[in-house]
Formats: structure tokens, C-alpha cells, sequence
């Protein structure tokens, strides 16, 4: 082999070895940029996962739960007063309205002692329950009990109070963001909250909620009442139009 020859073989032999470690050193770094590209898209997967799982919905964020509520109210009583006056039957009746005969919760009746008005307070008081009976509402659902006022010189109400069924929500009015320090057009924190406050509230019979009742017999004679009359109602014809000439 001639020396020119023998130069150009170790020409090529350099670059075969400096190519071979320039891929060497190449395979970490490639290897680190993929492990680095998986992570990257492993962290948007778990971010994307966490923002999706943030609630946007009223119906979540304010839910409207069934609940027993104490219902109750005071009815001032005058100390020169002689049992009920009309003013405390009105609101009384009012107020014993909402008592669901059914469930049949006991109603208490709390008589203030050691008041200025106690005499009077507990003749009224047994005008109360004698109402509640006439009402509806069973004896034995009565429970008379009293309090200690908390000045012997004034005039302490009766309390009046019954446990109820009561759909209901969170309160309303929390604002703990900024509405317009916001860019991710989501629902703000009190969104449709009185919506379903209102919606709550209405609802008579809170187990509507849970599920449908069972539908009650129907009345064949009336249907049959109907039908008769919508099938022997006259025929609405309309009134030809003529023709006017101005």
C-alpha cells in the first residue's frame, strides 16, 4: 500500500470515530429530551384532569338538600292581657299552617315565668293549645313548657315551635373573587343561588325531590263529567265575511 492511500485510509477511520462519538454523546440527549416531552405531557394530562374536575354547574355549587328546620315564632303578649287577643289568632293560625298533620311533630309552646306578664302569658298559653287542637293537631303532639325571662320588669313573648321538612340551599352573597379579574368564562361563586333558594322555597312537600309520588285514584265520575261536556259542545263556525265597498 502506497503512503497516500495509506493517509487516506486514516482520514476516514478519524471521521468514522469522531461521527460514532458525536452519536454517542447524542443518545443521552435525546433520550433526556423524550423523558422531558413524556413528563410534559403527563403534567398536562394531571392539570387537565384538576380543571375539569372544578365544579361550573348552580345545581352544584348551590344543590338544594332536604333538611329539618325549626320552625318558630314569638307572639308578644301584653301584661293586662286575658287569654288570646285576635291579633295573636290570625298569627298563630298563620304560623300553625305549615304543620304537616302527617309527620305529626310536637309543637311547643314555651310560657315565659318570672316576667311582668307571666299571669297573662300562661292564660294565653292554654288558649294556644286549644287552638292547635282545633286545628288539627293531635293532644298528645302539645308539649307545654316554660322559660325563665330575662327581666322580672318586661314583657317576654311565647315561643311557639315545631320541627319541619324543609328543602333549602346555602346562603347567598358570597363574592370572593373579582368578577372582573377573571379570563376563564366560568359561573362565578354566586351564581344561580337565588334561583334555587327561590326554587326551595316553593316546594310544598319537600320529598318531591327525593322521587315521584304515587298517583292517586282517579275520579271516574267527574272524568266522565268532562268528556261528556267537551263532546257536546257546540261547534265554533266562523261568520263569513262579506265584501264592503267604500
Amino acid at each position: 500500500m502506497s503512503q497516500s492511500a495509506s493517509k487516506v485510509m486514516t482520514m476516514v477511520a478519524t471521521v468514522w470515530s469522531s461521527r460514532e462519538r458525536i452519536y454517542r454523546s447524542a443518545i443521552p440527549i435525546l433520550a433526556i429530551a423524550v423523558a422531558a416531552s413524556l413528563a410534559g405531557c403527563a403534567n398536562l394530562k394531571r392539570d387537565s384532569v384538576t380543571v375539569g374536575a372544578i365544579p361550573d354547574d348552580y345545581r352544584t355549587t348551590h344543590p338544594i338538600v332536604i333538611a329539618e328546620k325549626n320552625e318558630k315564632i314569638d307572639l308578644p303578649v301584653g301584661a293586662g292581657d286575658r287569654g288570646m287577643t285576635r291579633f295573636q289568632r290570625d298569627t298563630l293560625s298563620g304560623f300553625l299552617d305549615g304543620y304537616d298533620k302527617s309527620a305529626a311533630p310536637a309543637l311547643t309552646i314555651a310560657i315565659p315565668v318570672g316576667s311582668a306578664n307571666e299571669i297573662a302569658a300562661a292564660a294565653a298559653g292554654r288558649d294556644f293549645a286549644r287552638l292547635a287542637v282545633a286545628s288539627g293537631i293531635q293532644r298528645n303532639r302539645i308539649l307545654m313548657t316554660s322559660y325563665q325571662s330575662v327581666s322580672a320588669e318586661a314583657s317576654a313573648p311565647i315561643r311557639v315551635a315545631y320541627i319541619s321538612l324543609k328543602a333549602q340551599t346555602d346562603k347567598c352573597g358570597r363574592w370572593p373573587e373579582d368578577l372582573l379579574q377573571t379570563s376563564e368564562n366560568k359561573h362565578y361563586a354566586d351564581f344561580g343561588c337565588s334561583y334555587q333558594n327561590n326554587l326551595a322555597a316553593q316546594m310544598a312537600n319537600p320529598a318531591d325531590l327525593l322521587g315521584p309520588r304515587k298517583p292517586t285514584p282517579i275520579d271516574a265520575a267527574r272524568r266522565g263529567l268532562v268528556i261528556d261536556g267537551y263532546r257536546d259542545a257546540p261547534i265554533y263556525k266562523p261568520v263569513p265575511q262579506t265584501e264592503v265597498d267604500y
